[in-house]
């Protein structure tokens, strides 16, 4: 694997859409789309948990960007594996230290142009597709149990389409006891390479063969993307829906001074952080356009019930506006200069204004000491109220839980005694009124009719079928089906009884042909023992052949 920059070194335009959908609250996805990195996360974990989840992850990635290692494949590729691995370790504890963010994760699927070298990291469910040549492959995965379901045969990829457990991941960052560990690959790039990074919203529901078919058709990568998000949403992705589309561009003249550039775009729940992602990449960053109306029924649907905040980021203070009306920040070191930077977050120390309508964040100020001890005084008035309510919440809950399981409990057994099963009964077959369980130790079933039957005389199917009970409607059905048993019994014993006799036929048959070959073989000796007796057997012999053997 080559370290050095190729002799025609490729650029990467690239450019991001994402989404809320048609039904969910809030967009969960983060994107990135810049010049050497392109990134995708679907976030998940709660209203809050997922959108956290993913935007930690595309901060985790986001220097790669601007990060120079000098054309250095292997240490981009162990780069973006330590990114993963550290935005793991920030979402656990992140939710270790934030109980309403347990249990929140994100995939992650984002690849870097590096020395003529595309390198991908992959885990989750999102994917990775790569058009080369006019074919489209999918490059990633699914970390998902139905692609594990899919690859050991158990279904096919179309019935994985509507499976009632497609969404399960497998392997994902976040609060989970699983393997955090990305897959790593690297694999030569080539001029006109283009590249879609999704989230499952969109390849959940459109056919790789849409997806080929429009990548091809739209040169434009903004227009591509925006097609392909709307797709996803009219073919009724339930989902959050993000794509990031990016081209490779051979540029023949590397000192040239209008070489491909352009301002990385941040898109999804990361879009909220740019302040923060500028500050990363030491770059301006900008929020990926919006999705264009289509006037479609599922968006005038989702207007309606959705706020308008869920299909467009929230405005920041620190943006600047621009004439195409993106948002754009800036690094601090340009905010700085511009007086543009906001107060500092101290985290616990409080900043404060002064009488004489300084700002202070000194926690060696009067005034500030007094604030800190008035938000200690507040947290710990919310602290009780809120054990308060949680035990309140607690006991409620037990009565609640208790009322319900003697309620169904209840009906639970009522249910049971208007069933009838075939049963075992010390090895007789029986009829029992209930079902074949118990609940908390409660038998909900009792025998009400035993029988002369025994399981002993029954063939090895029906006895596995009696054992295990055989369920019916009512008692005449019961009694009906004890009939068949008993009937199919008496077919059994019989079918011994002939099997029994055939094998004693054979027997008796093997015996007197051994009888005859033992009768046979004392003639010969007496044969050989005197010239009288040999003349017997001749003629005894003749006479056979000349009565044709019947006696």
């Amino acid at each position: 694997m080559p370290n050095s920059a190729a002799s025609q070194p490729l650029y990467l335009y690239s450019t991001t859409v994402s989404d809320v959908g048609t039904v969910r609250a809030n967009n969960q996805d983060s994107s990135f789309a810049g010049e050497h990195l392109i990134a995708i996360c679907d976030g998940m974990g709660g209203h809050a948990g997922g959108d956290t989840a993913s935007t930690i992850a595309i901060r985790s990635l986001a220097h790669i960007e601007q990060d120079d290692t000098g054309g250095d494949i292997q240490a981009i590729s162990k780069m973006m594996e330590t990114s993963v691995m550290a935005a793991h370790d920030a979402i656990v504890g992140k939710a270790k230290r934030e109980r309403k963010l347990a249990g929140m994760g994100t995939t992650v699927t984002a690849v870097a142009l590096v020395a003529g070298y595309w390198v991908l990291t992959h885990i989750g469910d999102s994917r990775a597709y790569l058009l080369r040549d006019g074919h489209l492959s999918r490059i990633t995965t699914d970390h998902s149990y139905v692609q594990h379901l899919i690859d050991t045969g158990r279904i096919t990829p179309a019935e994985a389409k509507n499976h009632p457990q497609r969404n399960v991941v497998m392997r994902v960052l976040g609060d989970f006891d699983i393997d955090p560990h990305p897959d790593i690959s690297i694999r030569r790039a080539h001029p006109a390479d283009r590249w879609l990074l999704c989230s499952d919203g969109l390849c959940g529901v459109l056919e790789d063969s849409t997806i080929e078919e429009t990548m091809m058709a739209l040169s434009d990568q903004g227009e591509c993307a925006q097609n392909l998000v709307q797709m996803a949403l009219r073919a009724g992705s339930t989902d959050n829906v993000t794509a990031v589309i990016a081209d490779a561009t051979l540029a023949l003249d590397a000192n040239a001074f209008d070489l491909p550039h352009q301002t990385p775009l941040v898109g999804g729940a990361a879009s909220n952080s740019l302040e923060t992602i500028a500050d990363i990449v030491n770059a301006p960053v900008a929020a990926a356009p919006a999705l264009r109306a289509d006037n479609s029924p599922a968006q005038r649907a989702a207007a309606l019930i959705q706020p308008a905040s869920a299909h467009e980021p929230a405005p920041e203070s620190d943006a600047t506006a621009q004439p195409s009306g993106a948002r754009v920040a800036q690094p601090s070191v340009v905010r700085e200069e511009t007086g543009e930077r906001a107060n500092p977050d101290t985290g616990e120390i409080p900043i404060v204004q002064r009488p004489d309508g300084r700002i202070s964040a000194d926690p060696n100020d009067p005034v500030v000491q007094q604030a800190i001890r008035d938000e200690h005084v507040q947290q710990t008035k919310a602290t009780r109220v809120r054990k308060r309510r949680i035990r309140y919440a607690l006991i409620l809950t037990v009565i609640i839980v208790v009322a319900a399981l003697f309620g169904i409990g209840g009906g639970t057994y009522l249910w049971s005694q208007s069933r009838y099963y075939v049963g075992n009964s010390n090895g007789n077959v029986a009829i029992y009124q209930g079902v074949p369980t118990n609940i908390f130790g409660m038998e909900l079933s009792h025998e009400v009719s035993s029988t002369t039957i025994s399981l002993d005389e029954l063939p090895q199917t029906w006895r596995d079928q009696i054992n295990q009970g055989i369920a019916v409607d009512s008692l005449d059905e019961a009694q009906s089906h004890v009939g068949i048993i008993r009937s199919e019994m008496n077919k059994f014993l019989e079918q011994q009884k002939k099997d029994a006799a055939k094998k004693s036929d054979s027997s008796s048959n093997s015996s007197n042909s051994n009888s005859d070959t033992s009768s046979n073989a004392g003639n010969t000796d007496n044969a050989n023992g005197s010239d009288a007796s040999a003349d017997q057997p001749s003629i005894g012999a003749a006479n056979d052949a000349t009565s044709g053997g019947t006696q």
